[in-house]
């Protein structure tokens, strides 16, 4: 079988996984009104799988590094799959919460572990690609799991939504079973908690990584809550949210895509230097229209709004990774990753925390200067003259 076969199911998982992880703001209002909790409270649903997530995925991945990687891949997304259906079926909130945490450890063990055999499969000269194919599951998930759980959560009910991802998990359960080799990623080290652990002793690392859990605090503080401010601000409802965050995952998947070429042509530091000011812009710029434009006006510049902080956000990843890399070294590559997943998905959890406490003082209209705070204070972060050594500072 060919190689390029356990990829495809591989990015498979990963889709199901990212359509997971970002679905819950399209469907969040009906969830606080089934379960008779208010919107801030649904919104920790957000907090905990990226808490849960950031805290789990390196821990589980240096216990489970004796497992055979296959059937540690295709247990993980069983795991995935028993914890949609736990989510589709919870009658309380509390259950709903215990899923979700059941849900963040099974995709923390899963998507490190794919990319990592994803470049075991084939000569060191392709690895960069197998890697893009198993993560563009995720970001494909951006682009069309969310509003097509958007869709199915508006037509049949939030629980559907964990359903049909239960069904796109079992799809890849049954890919991996027939496509990976038995001995698939036998020969991947692993890497001990103290290993990664040592890496954050590289003064300059700290910085970048601060920049991410701010990146990723300030956007999150209103994308739990999109679903609540979009119809606030322009009136739209129903699968019109739906292609609200389509456009806004269209607008993701063109940043990936285009920030990881400029971050090849003009170099990281440039293109982080560029988004994180324009992240700040638009979402300064949706909550300026949500307070200053009435309805009848207010819908074209949200869109663009949305656009601009969709395209930002996801232009500044690849370049921020890239930036690690070089300061990290390439030997260190995998860990440094892994970390900067662990501050990005803190950085989720902090700012739907955070965003569900504006949301109850000032009302959905004010998330977006909030957010755009945080990602200011990451600029301000992010341009602060280096104090590493020089060696350190010219990686940066």
């Amino acid at each position: 079988m060919s190689a390029r076969a356990p990829l495809y199911w591989m990015a498979l998982g990963a889709f199901a996984v990212g359509t997971e992880s970002f679905m819950i703001a399209a469907i969040l209002p009906e969830i606080a009104l089934d379960l008779s909790v208010s919107t801030q409270v649904a919104g920790q649903l957000v907090s905990v799988f990226a808490l849960t997530y950031a805290a789990s995925s390196p821990l589980l991945t240096v216990l489970t590094g004796a497992v055979n990687r296959r059937m540690l891949l295709i247990g993980s997304m069983t795991f995935f799959v028993l914890a949609n259906v736990v989510a589709a079926v919870a009658e309380s909130y509390a259950g709903l919460v215990v899923a979700r945490v059941f849900l963040a450890m099974a995709a923390g063990l899963y998507v490190p572990n794919a990319t990592a055999v994803a470049g075991s499969l084939v000569p060191p000269n392709q690895r960069g690609w197998a890697l893009s194919v198993v993560t563009s599951g995720l970001s494909l998930a951006i682009v069309f799991g969310v509003p097509l759980g958007a869709l199915v959560g508006q037509g049949f009910g939030w629980r559907m939504t964990f359903v049909a991802v239960a069904g796109l998990a079992i799809l890849a359960v049954v890919g991996l079973v027939a496509g990976l080799p038995k001995a698939v990623g036998a020969g991947i080290p692993v890497v001990s908690l103290q290993q990664r652990l040592d890496v954050l002793r590289f003064p300059a690392v700290w910085r970048p990584l601060a920049v991410t859990t701010l990146w990723a605090t300030g956007p999150f503080m209103l994308y739990p809550y999109l679903a609540s401010y979009v119809p606030v601000v322009s009136g739209l409802e129903g699968a019109w949210v739906g292609a609200v965050l389509f456009a806004w995952g269209g607008a993701a998947f063109l940043g990936l895509a285009i920030g990881g070429r400029a971050t090849d042509k003009l170099g990281a530091g440039r293109v982080v230097n560029m988004t994180l000011p324009m992240l700040a812009f638009g979402l300064f710029g949706l909550s300026f229209t949500a307070n200053l434009m009435p309805m009848s006006f207010a819908l074209v510049p949200m869109l663009i709004g949305i656009a601009i902080w969709g395209f930002a956000a996801w232009a500044f990843y690849p370049a921020q990774q890239a930036r690690l890399i070089a300061i990290a070294g390439v030997q260190n590559a995998p860990v440094i990753l892994s970390l900067n997943a662990s501050f990005h998905y803190f950085g989720f959890s902090l700012g739907a925390a955070l965003g569900a406490v504006v949301l109850g003082m000032d009302g959905v209209r004010n998330l977006g200067f909030a957010g755009a705070a945080f990602v200011i204070a990451a600029c301000i972060l992010n341009l602060r003259p280096s104090r590493v050594p020089t060696a350190c500072a010219n990686a940066a």
